[in-house]
């Protein structure tokens, strides 16, 4: 379980959030600038908040009072807006990075799973979007991470490539059953993902909702 329980100041408002969620997808959905991505670059420390706390399971990342956990030591997993794949690797080389020994097994499930084998050989600048989306969740989630963050990873994509990645996100949260946390402002792509949609404003959780095609699983606000 993953609990929040953080505020920050930031230049427009205070971020001010409170909830809790288990082995299922929660959407950060609301305007751009209302706190959605430092409420993940909280968890991943590579922002601190000014109080509050972050645990997941029994591993606190930030205890006010207390030395934050160094993000190396948080096993999570981050797709990035913009992918951040190395420029200079190939995809085999980008999906292993990081690996962690006896990791390679759930590799091939993956990659099947997305089905990028045939790309293993070339480098991010021969990739199409979508392709290079797939190669950072794969890498995001190779070396078997406990949470994964996902910050607007579809935006740039186009419409059928989308869709398509979409779904193989639904498919890879039922092969791995962590917690996945991703934030948008596309409310269909929230609505097709989520199993909660946490509703972010100026820094605060606005509403929630819980989409009824989904398993009810616990989440406390």
């Amino acid at each position: 379980m993953l609990t929040v329980d953080i505020r920050k100041r930031l230049p427009d408002f205070l971020l001010d959030v409170s909830f809790s969620i288990q082995e299922e997808i929660v959407v950060l959905f609301g305007p751009s600038g209302s706190g959605k991505t430092t409420i993940l670059n909280s968890i991943a420390g590579l922002v601190h908040p000014d109080t509050g706390r972050i645990k997941l399971n029994d591993a606190f990342f930030f205890e006010e009072g207390k030395r934050p956990l160094p993000v190396q030591k948080r096993n999570i997993g981050y797709l990035f807006q913009d992918y951040a794949l190395f420029p200079h690797m190939n995809v085999a080389q980008n999906v292993r990075y990081g690996l962690k020994a006896g990791h390679e097994l759930r590799l091939d499930p993956l990659l099947s799973t997305v089905g990028i084998d045939h790309l293993m050989p070339k480098y991010p600048h021969q990739l199409s979007g979508g392709q290079k989306q797939r190669v950072a969740l794969v890498r995001a989630l190779a070396t078997e991470p406990d949470i994964l963050l996902l910050d607007e990873p579809l935006s740039a994509l186009d419409a059928d490539t989308r869709r398509q990645c979409q779904d193989e996100l639904l498919r890879l949260h039922k092969m791995w059953n962590i917690p996945f946390l991703l934030v948008t402002h596309d409310r269909k792509e929230a609505e097709k993902l989520a199993d909660v949609i946490l509703m972010i404003e100026n820094g605060a959780i606005v509403s929630q909702k819980r989409q009824k095609s989904h398993p009810v699983t616990s989440i406390t606000l």
